[in-house]
């Protein structure tokens, strides 16, 4: 990995910024790589690679299902740390999951591991800042970005504290409930995200629900970035390892509406 995160140079690209997201090893580790590469190719700025765990609580039955999909083929946090080595261009790489798998690969290997294949950030869904100092410590210390998030629940106060304890964007959870759920973009979102990108002093990256380029679009008009998975993992549900044009064509219209929106 260089000196420089990707990350940073992502977000001070003076564009909406597009985030995507696939579970690693769905439909399975020997298949998965064409798929990430799509979302590249499309013309994602950061790639997210879910690392498949057998309760991802926070997510809805699109991501719960790829997650089964890719532990019944065998799949692990090495094959999705394997596989961010493996892809090509310029893309940051986030890796996505929870605290478990995280734990017992131990964090001292998983900060060395992320350095070595070029992952520019750690996001730990269920790991709030007040737990697990030494796992954010371990990733500070190779470069890697500890990204945390907050919901529409988070007290102001806690916003900023939230943000001062990650690094390279916060992501706002756009509403309560799970990823995939029905999309509820309104002025009123508008006007939360504009509060919440104020309090950051982070770029902030919207997602939960957003799933077509209208809605990226929105969001765009209040955030840095915007973040699209539940959407993407659909299309590999349908067309497994056949969906990389699908996935490829999702990522481009989705990138158009966000360069659209800068005009």
């Amino acid at each position: 990995m260089t000196s420089e995160n990707r990350l940073d140079r992502v977000f001070a690209s003076g564009r909406k910024v597009l985030v995507t997201y696939l579970c690693a090893g769905d439909p399975s580790p020997q298949a998965h790589l064409p798929l990430f590469q799509a979302l590249i190719d499309g013309g994602a700025d950061v790639i997210e690679i879910g690392v498949p765990f057998s309760d991802p609580g926070a997510d809805g039955p699109a991501i719960q299902q790829a997650s089964e999909r890719a532990l019944a083929a065998g799949a692990s946090l090495e094959d999705a740390l394997e596989l961010a080595g493996r892809l090509q261009g310029d893309a940051a790489r986030v890796l996505f999951g929870y605290l478990n798998p995280f734990l017992a690969y131990g964090y001292e290997r998983l900060a060395r591991r992320c350095a070595e294949v070029g992952i520019d950030g750690l996001l730990c869904v269920d790991c709030p800042p007040e737990e697990e100092p030494e796992l954010r410590d371990a990733l500070r210390a190779r470069g890697v970005y500890p990204i945390l998030l907050v919901a529409p629940t988070t007290p102001d106060d806690r916003v900023a504290a939230i943000a001062q304890a990650g690094a390279g964007f916060l992501y706002y959870v756009s509403m309560t409930g799970v990823t995939g759920a029905a999309f509820a973009g309104d002025e009123a979102l508008l006007r939360r995200i504009a509060r919440v990108r104020a309090l950051a002093g982070l770029p902030l990256a919207v997602g939960f629900g957003v799933a077509t380029p209208e809605d990226a679009a929105l969001v765009a008009r209040a955030a840095d970035g915007v973040v699209v998975g539940s959407a993407l993992v659909r299309i590999v549900a349908e067309e497994g390892a056949d969906s990389a044009v699908s996935l490829g064509a999702l990522t481009r219209s989705l990138r158009l509406a966000l360069d659209n929106e800068m005009d």
